[in-house]
């Protein structure tokens, strides 16, 4: 990712000094949070760690040695992880329906089948 000085400043100033405890009061619905616990730029204890207090019906899956949105930009990293909260949910049968054959081969058709 390339991005200017100041404007990489002004993002992380600003996303630092922003309180969303109240936005994360009202999702009510099952959430998952995965998070990188080597991140430098969102450190786990101020942000996944107390999101996932925050948010009612969350599961928090950590990431252990892995730096700032490893997980995200890998998806063999984190497609498991979602794959099994889907199906603790119950929704793996439709999103399978949902999804079409392509995706399923790229995302990983063998991580459907964790659930």
């Amino acid at each position: 990712m390339q991005v200017g000085l100041s404007a990489a400043y002004e993002c992380i100033k600003v996303f630092s000094e922003t309180d969303l405890t109240e936005d994360l009061k009202r999702i009510d619905v099952p959430t998952l949070i995965i998070h990188d616990d080597d991140d430098r730029i969102s450190p786990i204890g101020a942000s996944a760690h107390l999101s996932s207090k925050i948010v009612k019906n969350a599961t928090l899956k950590v990431y252990p040695g892995r730096p700032t949105a490893c997980s995200r930009r890998i998806a063999t990293n984190s497609t498991p992880t979602c794959w099994s909260f889907w199906g603790k949910l119950g929704r793996v049968p439709e999103l399978l329906e949902f999804w079409s054959d392509e995706i399923l081969q790229r995302v990983g058709n063998q991580s459907a089948r964790v659930w």
